[in-house]
């Protein structure tokens, strides 16, 4: 077991910072942070305190007794003793990291020490002994990295998604995003957008010029619709990447005593809900996460559903349940076999898609598309479509119905139906099989070449930097009001540096654009390749503007 404790120090710069979460300034008195006692403490084999800031230098001389200049990335077995006492605390590893080159971007080191609760307490009293030094924030550290341009919101968010996978299409998704697959994406339409705004401020400043080709605009225009179109493909992904996220939700609908509940805990291999003959013995919604191969399932067993119920609680109760059903991703439609025998004394696809109709109206569940239950149908919905939705129809008590009539033969017709016993387990593989197969299309396949949204804070900027743009053309083609219309611009460029934590400022009194960085010092300017240009020196001696384009 491995447990981490984070320190940070501060000297004597007062260095001021802007956040782009809360609209403050925080020098190095304000932001020393640390959190030692967050995650608590316990016995483990190995603990790991990290230290940041311009005083850790001296953590490594005073405890560790190493000498100045340290040996970057260099781990030294030491005995670390008090400052003050002299007196030994334990026998660590001992690593220096020297800004820039760290993760924070500042001066870090670690202490790798053994895990006990004493050691622990005897290191952390031993360092809280020297000036400057003080517990850690809980993030501080990503924070400090993404104020220093280590890290930009993206990556930020993919770390922390890291950090909580759970699974395996989890993991994936999240490395892909905290190595910059969405930064590069976001980057990449920004510049652009930077770009097409420089082009229209020249034209604005000087179409009256010789030298500013006529075609200018055009150009600009073609430009500014692929962009469109590649935020319009970026939004209509389903969903899938918010899904993987946050996990696909699943609602088990039916009838009482259907065996929704023995479902939800064979899935779960455990009993987490209560099975009893009783019907209506469920009257809440039991929400659990799952892992289905390797994708987070959101499982919520619900109440049975059956229409003139007189008791208050239980009709509460089927309420939640059609309520949950209508925002869930999935549905699993639960139907008991002797009822459908007792129906119509055979096995026939037509009679079968006729009962799930019966079953689908008497339940109220207009939610459930007819594709679900038609013969060969797959249920392969359009992943933008959010008016139907995934359906999976289970016929449980397969074990009651005589060998004469073997549902076994119903998945041959129909795709999306799985014969089960909860009493004998027989379908669970096939289960299992058609679940990984509707989170497969629901939550995609993470990769490089296809990054998805996985924030709905990074849809919210997206959707109105496309309403910027829309709003573009309607003032530079219909109202003809090329200086509105370049407003609208600046709009769509400063919607999508708040994804990743950069803005665009035009700098007056010099006509020239500086892109200014949330997740650096406000006395840094990142100049984003060369585009801070002064346009009249550019333009009447080198008369480049065609290169820019």
């Amino acid at each position: 077991m491995l447990k981490v404790w984070l320190l940070l120090t501060f000297g004597s710069r007062n260095t001021s910072y802007s956040s782009p979460i809360a609209s403050l300034v925080l020098t190095d008195s304000s932001q020393l942070t640390s959190d030692s006692q967050q995650l608590g403490y316990g016995k483990c084999g190995v603990a790991v305190i990290r230290i940041t800031g311009p005083k850790s230098s001296e953590a490594v001389t005073k405890i560790a007794g190493l000498k100045l200049p340290l040996q970057p990335r260099y781990a030294s077995l030491r005995r670390l003793k008090d400052p003050e006492s002299k007196e030994m605390l334990d026998k660590g590893l001992v690593i220096w990291f020297p800004g820039p080159r760290s993760f924070t971007g500042e001066d870090s080191c670690e202490f790798q020490i053994h895990g006990g609760t004493a050691i622990i307490s005897a290191v952390l009293g031993a360092l809280s002994k020297l000036e400057g030094f003080r517990p850690a924030e809980p993030g501080e550290f990503t924070k400090r990295a993404f104020h220093a341009g280590k890290l930009d919101l993206t990556e930020v968010e993919g770390l922390a998604d890291l950090i909580h996978a759970e699974t395996e299409a989890q993991r994936k998704q999240a490395l892909l995003q905290s190595e910059g697959i969405l930064s590069k994406l976001y980057n990449t339409w920004r510049e652009t957008l930077i770009r097409v705004v420089a082009h229209v401020e020249a034209y604005i400043d000087f179409s009256e010029d010789e030298n500013i080709e006529e075609n200018v605009m055009d150009q600009v225009e073609i430009a500014v619709k692929d962009l469109m179109k590649n935020i319009e493909n970026h939004l209509t992904d389903g969903r899938c990447g918010e899904r993987l996220r946050e996990g696909v939700r699943t609602v088990i609908v039916g009838e009482p005593n259907v065996g929704k509940s023995s479902i939800l805990n064979a899935l779960c291999q455990r009993p987490a809900a209560i099975v009893t003959p009783i019907a209506g013995t469920t009257r809440d919604v039991v929400e659990l996460n799952i892992n289905i191969g390797g994708y987070p399932m959101v499982l919520a067993d619900t109440a049975g559903l059956r229409s003139g119920v007189s008791d208050a609680v239980e009709s509460e109760g089927i309420a939640r349940a059609h309520k949950y059903a209508h925002s869930a991703d999935l549905i699993i439609l639960v139907l008991d076999a002797t009822k459908y025998i007792a129906w119509t004394n055979q096995v026939q696809p037509s009679e079968f898609t006729e009962f799930v109709k019966n079953s689908v109206t008497d339940l109220n569940l207009d939610y459930i598309s007819p594709k679900a239950y038609t013969l060969n149908s797959s249920m392969n919905i359009e992943s933008n479509c959010e008016s139907t939705k995934k359906c999976l129809i289970i016929v449980n008590k397969s074990d009651l119905v005589q060998e004469t009539m073997n549902l076994k033969n119903i998945p041959q017709q129909y795709s999306n139906v799985v014969p089960l016993s909860c009493k004998t387990e027989d379908g669970f593989p096939a289960l299992l099989t058609h679940l990984e197969h509707h989170l497969a299309q629901l939550c995609g396949n993470p990769s490089r070449e296809n990054p998805c949204l996985t924030q709905a804070r990074h849809r919210h900027h997206l959707t109105d930097c496309l309403s910027s743009l829309e709003s573009y053309f309607k003032h530079s083609q219909t109202d003809g009001d090329i200086v509105l219309a370049a407003h609208q611009l600046r709009k769509a460029l400063r919607h999508l540096g708040k994804i990743t934590g950069h803005f665009i400022e035009r700098m007056e009194n010099r006509g020239s654009y500086i892109m200014l960085s949330l997740n650096k010092p406000s006395q840094q300017f990142d100049v984003v390749h060369g585009l801070c240009r002064c346009w009249d020196w550019l333009l009447w001696n080198f008369h480049l503007f065609p290169f820019f384009l």
